[in-house]
């Protein structure tokens, strides 16, 4: 089959570029940026016409979905960008899977939840407010798959790190090894994701729909679901993980209030995901938070048990 994975060069997409090469499957790479020594082929997804006969020339059979505009901030001033990224280019996608007959793996977010004060996990089907316009752009870009009538798996993710581009890991890793102490938000509850992780779930899902159509050829499993790793903590639980796993004992980590550190958006004070449906759908193996943390500072060469110059 051939896989088109949009946004290839952020952090999801680079995870996928690993598991994929291990993969009987051909995929297609694409982004608006480049990389030096990474291939990708340029698609803008935004042009409707591009992605439809891009779609058909290389005859897709899948696409994932990992572009989005995710800056949270930017996004406020931003709408018509954020929109046009996070929810007509989705139509786009759509559209051009629902031609082909093919299936559409789309990444959402955990900030289509977060007005309402929840304080149990999430669900798939619980109506979520979102606080801000990334949250909301991300809802639309969900609501046009729904209208399209495409095969589709909409996968809702939420703190997302890896060892590639821009997260919290790098950024943490990063400030507590230069600054002496630091103040990071206790009153914001969630649960980490590492990419590699959620790559690995979109590949299950990939194989299962190999197999599992109805007699029309439909995908019977289409839906919603949620992906994070096991577990919940605040990001002051997250920074603490990571000063800890990587030596970095000579920063002090001070939790803080929120409204510490004003913002032009509220984030989600709750936005834990229930995973239940994934697990019993497709089988998948979800690792606790703290064991895929370890398992990505390995990577990255900062897991300080690994590191013989960080023992006395």
């Amino acid at each position: 089959m051939n896989i088109l994975v949009t946004g290839s060069n952020g952090q999801l997409g680079m995870e996928l570029r690993e598991l994929a090469a291990r993969s009987g499957d051909r995929y297609i790479f694409t982004d608006v940026t480049e990389i030096p020594g990474v291939r990708t082929e340029y698609l803008d997804i935004t042009d409707a016409t591009s992605v439809m006969r891009f779609a058909s020339e290389k005859g897709i059979g899948a696409i994932v979905n990992c572009a989005a505009y995710t800056d949270v901030e930017k996004a406020e001033a931003d709408r018509e960008p954020a929109m046009l990224l996070n929810a007509d280019a989705v139509k786009n996608l759509a559209e051009a899977m629902k031609a082909e007959g093919g299936l559409l793996i789309h990444i959402s977010t955990d900030y289509v939840f977060g007005k309402e004060p929840y304080n149990v996990p999430c669900r798939e089907d619980q109506t979520g407010t979102p606080t801000g316009v990334y949250g909301e752009t991300k809802k639309a870009g969900e609501q046009n798959i729904l209208l399209s009538g495409c095969d589709y798996v909409t996968i809702r993710t939420s703190w997302l790190y890896s060892e590639y581009g821009k997260n919290f890991v790098r950024t943490m890793l990063r400030l507590t090894s230069e600054k002496p102490e630091i103040k990071v938000v206790f009153d914001q509850t969630g649960t980490p994701t590492y990419a590699k992780d959620l790559a690995g779930a979109i590949l299950t899902v990939i194989e299962d729909y190999r197999t599992t159509r109805d007699t029309g050829g439909r995908y019977i499993r289409s839906g919603i679901y949620h992906y994070s790793n096991e577990g919940v903590c605040s990001w002051y639980d997250f920074a603490k993980k990571i000063a800890e796993y990587s030596g970095h004992a000579g920063c002090r980590i001070v939790p803080c209030h929120s409204v510490e550190f004003p913002t032009k958006v509220r984030r989600p004070s709750y936005s834990v995901l229930d995973k239940t449906k994934i697990k019993a759908t497709f089988g998948v193996e979800i690792p606790y938070w703290t064991d895929s943390l370890k398992r990505c500072l390995e990577n990255m060469g900062e897991y300080a048990a690994n590191r013989p110059d960080r023992h006395e």
